[in-house]
Parts: C-alpha cells; sequence; structure tokens
C-alpha cells in the first residue's frame, strides 16, 4: 500500500509551450525506455527476490518511477498548454491531436504505442537486476539525448534531475546485485530456492 504525496518528486516548469518537444519528450512516458515500462517491470520483479531488502529496493524503486511517470505527463500537458491543431500539425503531431486531442497515450516519440514486450521479468534474481541496470543506462542516456535536443532551461533542470534519479538507480540495483549474489551463493540455497533461516 502506498500514500500518495500530493505534490512533484521535483518542480516541472517550462519556459513555453512548445509541441515540437512535447513529441520528443513523451517517449520517456510510453517509450521501451521510459518510465512507465521501468515502474511496471521492478514492481513486477520484486516478488522473485530472495531477499526482503531486494524486494523493497524494486518496490521503492517501482514506486518512484511512478512519480517519473506523473513528471513527463505534466511536463507534457505544459508543453501543449494552450497549443491548437494546427499547432499538432505544425510539430508533425497532427496524429497526436486526432486521436486524443490534448489527452495523453503510452508512446515513443514515433508514435509507437507502448508495449509489454519493453518490460522483463525472468524470475531470475541475478539476470532481471542486471537486467535493471541495464534499463536504468538506457534511461540515462535517453535523457541525455532530451537535455540535448531542448534549448529551455526550465525544462533542462527538470530534465537533469530525472537523470540524476537514474544514475542513483544504477548504483544502487548495482549494490544489490553484489548483496544478491551473495545470497544466493549461501549454503542455505537449495534447487535455486532461498530457505530462509
Amino acid at each position: 500500500m502506498w500514500i500518495y504525496e500530493k505534490k512533484m518528486e521535483h518542480p516541472v516548469r517550462v519556459s513555453c509551450p512548445d509541441v515540437g518537444f512535447a513529441k520528443l519528450v513523451i517517449t520517456q512516458y510510453g517509450g521501451p525506455d521510459g518510465e512507465l515500462s521501468a515502474s511496471l517491470r521492478y514492481l513486477n520483479q520484486r516478488y522473485s527476490m530472495p531477499t526482503g531488502a531486494a524486494k523493497a529496493l524494486l518496490t521503492d524503486i517501482g514506486t518512484e518511477e511512478l512519480a517519473h511517470v506523473e513528471m513527463i505527463a505534466a511536463m507534457v500537458y505544459k508543453l501543449t498548454e494552450g497549443a491548437d491543431p494546427e499547432d499538432f500539425k505544425a510539430a508533425g503531431w497532427g496524429g497526436q491531436y486526432a486521436q486524443h486531442n490534448h489527452g495523453l497515450f503510452w508512446t515513443d516519440a514515433n508514435g509507437v504505442p507502448w508495449a509489454a514486450k519493453y518490460i522483463a521479468c525472468l524470475g531470475d534474481p541475478i539476470t532481471d537486476l542486471t537486467e535493471d541496470m541495464a534499463a536504468e543506462q538506457k534511461a540515462r542516456s535517453t535523457y541525455e539525448h532530451l537535455i540535448q535536443l531542448t534549448n529551455d532551461p526550465l525544462v533542462k533542470d527538470t530534465l537533469r534531475f530525472l537523470w540524476q534519479r537514474e544514475v542513483v538507480h544504477f548504483q544502487r540495483f548495482g549494490e544489490m546485485l553484489d548483496i544478491v549474489q551473495q545470497h544466493m551463493n549461501n549454503p542455505h540455497m537449495w534447487n535455486g530456492c532461498c530457505m530462509e533461516k
């Protein structure tokens, strides 16, 4: 169970609307390396983790990724605030307006809808944590690309915050991978199953 605090994890501000950039940043909403994929991946993988600490880490990071989904959604809404159909057409995002108006839909920057194939869960803690580290690196790279694609200092501030969180998550998953590997090598393991003391 979660308690929802009704404020953003970090302020989401834009200098002025920019539908063209909204079309790009939407990839972190519903793209393969976006926040929705990360959240669902971690909140699902936590059940097959062998220790309480690993379960807690995946729950914490998965929950934080939901907060990042909220931040990206807020950014897209602010970037499209007041935009009319002509603005969407001029940005090459007329399809978004035709299907969703100002509503959000989980897609990447090319309009490809989100798909469950973007998330992985093999049930092997080592494999899943390694996948999680790779996912955080892919998200980090995407944020770096997005930062390079905007001149808006307020947008860059939010994107840098999200970039920093990807770096921290990568580090936490790496630390947990070492702990879980030690746990899996524990003589109390039998048939790949954890036998708690």
